[in-house]
């Protein structure tokens, strides 16, 4: 028996299950068992663990966290809120918005920083409007899934694709490859929800109520981050920017402002979602553990498939990402791939099935994580069979249409 893929099916049915003998488990308490597991029994050792976790990812999400919490704290987040989403009048608009509201943020400053800061804002959208929170957190979930695969800088294993391969023009790339396709897969997400909660979109006239800043100079901290972000970010349209700035270090930079100069600096790293970034370092291990054991390698030796083939790559990288996540997906493919020179068009398959990869379960992407036990620090709740209810049909129609996008759709040149 593989110890480590045995641990892996006890913490899938840990976070499906959610409770054992009246104890509520939540992810990362799960995951963190599962670690601690593997490394007990020996699947894994200390420096190797050690090895498996990604400074670089760790940081930019503490980075974000802070950024995401000022932004809350100080009511300035609700405030842009409500000049953006005023003017829409019906709950079928608002779950729109959100869907492409969040896409083109994703596309712009990462998915998991949309997660962060999405997630207190749609609650908060739910609460006032009387909508199914659980509706709106899949919005945005699938939001920013979708919207981050037309971007070299959408999500981790984009960037990593980007610069890896060293893309000519990778801005222009993904869009060009990828851009038609996620506006229909947004488009089909809204259709999605719209029927499986049509109980709960109410025909009536959304009234929003008008928000005040909570606490202006906090607010005008966050600010200052957000005008350091995006800065940062757009020095990566410049030849080489995307390398000489690491995601840490844009993360770092934006929290600096919060950081240095809040007065009230140690209630709002009190306040970060400190769960969520134990979940990480946990998830890194196990998975690692699982690779190391060579049973998913074995395993696709076994297959009579070209994993070099778009359509398979587009598939497999789908699919193992539910079990080694796709960032550690895409750097362990991205080899194999380039020992054939890889086609654009393959490249761009792996990016798109490993970032899809995150509308079929709640493992899937890292941003589901942090939407669902940032969730649940506002008590709310969005189960495993939840999301796989309302993910899994979503996701294979992603994949149809950006197979068919691919395949015959878009030629490249």
């Amino acid at each position: 028996m593989n110890i480590s893929l045995f641990v892996l099916a006890a913490v899938f049915g840990l976070i499906m299950a959610k409770t054992i003998g009246g104890l509520h488990i939540r992810i990362w308490q799960a995951m963190c068992a599962g670690a601690l597991a593997v490394l007990a029994t020996g699947q894994i050792g200390w420096l190797d663990a050690l090895a498996a976790i990604d400074p670089d990812i760790m940081l930019f999400l503490f980075g974000m966290f802070v950024l995401g919490h000022a932004l809350v704290a100080s009511g300035y987040l609700y405030y842009l809120a409500y000049r953006w989403f005023s003017r829409i009048r019906s709950a079928q608009g608002l779950v729109l918005a959100v869907l492409f509201s969040g896409g083109m943020a994703s596309a712009l400053l990462m998915n998991d920083t949309v997660a962060i800061v999405g997630t207190p804002l749609v609650l908060r959208l739910a609460r006032e409007h009387d909508l199914d929170p659980r509706m709106m957190l899949l919005a945005l979930a699938f939001s920013v899934t979708l919207g981050s695969v037309p971007s070299p800088i959408g999500n981790p294993q984009n960037l990593l694709i980007a610069t890896a391969t060293e893309l000519p023009e990778p801005f222009l790339t993904f869009l060009d490859a990828l851009g038609v396709p996620t506006v229909l897969n947004l488009a089909i997400a809204w259709l999605w929800l719209r029927w499986i909660y049509r109980g709960s979109l109410r025909d009536v006239i959304l009234v929003h109520t008008p928000v005040d800043v909570l606490d202006p100079r906090l607010a005008r901290l966050a600010c200052m981050g957000l005008g350091v972000m995006l800065a940062l970010i757009g020095l990566r349209h410049v030849p080489g920017g995307e390398r000489a700035i690491p995601l840490s270090g844009i993360a770092l930079a934006a929290a600096a402002p919060v950081l240095l100069f809040c007065r009230s600096r140690r209630s709002i790293l009190r306040g970060i979602d400190w769960p969520t970034l134990l979940f990480f370092p946990a998830m890194f291990v196990l998975m690692a553990s699982v690779w190391k054991s060579g049973a998913i390698q074995a395993w696709m030796a076994r297959w009579p498939l070209d994993l070099t083939d778009s359509a398979t790559v587009l598939g497999v990288s789908a699919g193992l990402s539910q079990l080694i996540s796709n960032v550690p997906l895409v750097a362990l493919y991205l080899p194999l791939l380039q020992q054939g020179s890889a086609s654009t068009d393959v490249l761009m398959a792996l990016a798109a099935g490993s970032t899809i990869a995150g509308n079929f379960l709640l493992l899937g992407a890292a941003s589901n994580v942090i939407i669902v036990q940032h969730a649940e620090k506002h008590h709310v709740s969005l189960g495993f069979r939840t999301f796989a209810m309302a993910g899994v049909p979503l996701a294979l129609a992603n994949l149809a249409i950006y197979w068919g996008w691919l395949s015959w759709g878009y030629r490249f040149q």
